[in-house]
């Protein structure tokens, strides 16, 4: 009985070390964050993905409504997803601002929340369904700035 005892921790202690090493390993590999290049404030932010919670892209000052495509109409959904294309239709500039926290610009090149709504992203995904929804409200209800609602965006949806 005791044998089995030892042989079980000796196993735990073992995969314990593998984790550890793997984990190590992995954290070593990352490359370096590239040059930061000046960028235009019209240009969205793009960080580099070498850390999990890195911010995603997003536009530091409001474009022009003409530079924005358009979003898909609102009728075509239902409940709060159809809420949140109507809130993309209602504060495109604001949405613009706000990083999306799925990291949708990762694998699909998206430039701030706003881009969820130019196709059915978003019909797909509550963290932009529930982003545009807050920063509609949070402008609506508590007249804060594009700048203030990404704040919370971040401490919200950034964790």
């Amino acid at each position: 009985m005791k044998k089995n005892w030892l042989l079980i921790a000796g196993i735990a202690v073992l995969l314990v070390a593998a984790i550890l090493m793997v984990n190590s390993g992995t954290a070593n590999q990352s490359s370096p964050a590239p040059p930061q290049e000046h960028q235009a404030s019209h240009t969205p932010i793009q960080t580099p993905a070498t850390a999990a919670n890195t911010m995603p892209a997003h536009y530091t000052q409001p474009p022009s409504r003409s530079s924005l495509g358009p979003t898909l109409e609102p009728e075509k959904f239902t409940g709060p997803v159809r809420e949140a294309y109507r809130a993309a239709r209602e504060i495109p500039q604001t949405l613009a601002q706000l990083p999306c926290y799925c990291h949708c610009d990762r694998g699909m090149g998206h430039k701030s929340l706003y881009s969820c709504y130019e196709d059915d992203h978003a019909a797909h995904c509550a963290t932009c369904v529930n982003e545009a929804l807050l920063a509609l409200k949070l402008e609506k209800e508590q007249k804060l700035s594009a700048a203030q609602i990404r704040d919370r965006i971040v401490e919200q949806f950034g964790q």
